[in-house]
């Protein structure tokens, strides 16, 4: 069949296939705001694990994508039109993976699990967790807010804040900018079945491309001192509009290319017929 024919079948199975990856397996993730300065930046895009969590619990020092509560409030707003084509466009981007963030979508760092008692800060300026001291070198000391501001509740404006104990089935999660970051310090802890996915790598720009594995600290200390509570394990989460890498022109140029393999191999036989 020439190309002209054959380009309708392709573009279904381009748009399936990025509909099927976008839902069940990687999702990416547009980064709007400061919170997690330094270790994200704003305009980042990040790819999320979707599955890894339908098989284990989270753990301390992950960076995790999550719905918010009605408790949290969205960090940035943008005006969205309400016509009938830029709702249809919305609506599709969303299905292949090119649609804007959802505005009660975030992204922080889990510091605390059930049963973990959260506090800031110690003598050296740490959050503590089970009274145990956190070296956090990924933190800026640029970006940590006066430790003479004293808490205030419902604020996030004082790194400081009174002893949470984290309940069943929740996370304690922050951000890396403490100055700027609204997160549970001020709206509270979030379920874990409201986990989008594990954030694992930057992709884009190309110069900000690493790997967002979890920070030694962390992972010594979970070593040290295991989650004193079970976690609650993490259901069937509903698909949130937040991904911002387009995977339907890739799927479809690899689907074009193996067409155009197929094409170059039978005309191959048919010469040496």
């Amino acid at each position: 069949m020439p190309l002209w024919q054959e380009l309708p079948l392709l573009l279904v199975v381009a748009f399936c296939l990025a509909v099927l990856i976008r839902t069940f397996l990687v999702q990416a993730f547009y980064i709007p705001s400061g919170s997690m300065q330094s270790t994200l930046e704003i305009k980042d895009r990040v790819l999320v694990n979707k599955v890894v969590y339908d098989m284990r619990d989270p753990l301390r020092g992950e960076i995790v994508v999550f719905r918010g509560t009605e408790n949290w409030v969205p960090e940035v707003t943008e005006p969205v039109s309400d016509a009938f084509l830029a709702k249809l466009g919305r609506t599709i981007g969303d299905l292949v993976g090119v649609s804007r963030p959802g505005e009660k979508d975030f992204i922080k760092r889990v510091i605390g699990l059930p049963g973990d008692k959260v506090a800031c800060c110690d003598e050296k300026g740490r959050i503590t967790v089970n009274g145990v001291g956190i070296d956090e070198e990924y933190i800026d000391e640029g970006f940590n807010s006066d430790l003479s501001q004293p808490p205030i509740p419902g604020q996030c404006t004082s790194r400081r804040f009174t002893e949470v104990t984290v309940p069943p089935g929740q996370m304690f999660v922050m951000g890396d900018h403490r100055e700027v970051s609204q997160d549970a310090r001020c709206q509270g802890p979030v379920p874990i079945d409201n986990i989008i996915g594990r954030a694992f790598v930057v992709v884009w720009p190309s110069e900000h491309f690493t790997g967002l594995d979890i920070p030694d600290v962390w992972q010594q200390f979970g070593e040290q001192y295991p989650a004193a509570a079970s976690a609650h394990p993490v259901k069937a989460r509903e698909s949130a509009p937040i991904v911002a890498v387009d995977l339907f022109p890739l799927l479809f140029g690899v689907v074009l290319s193996a067409r155009s393999g197929m094409s170059f191999a039978t005309r191959r036989r048919r010469l040496r017929a």
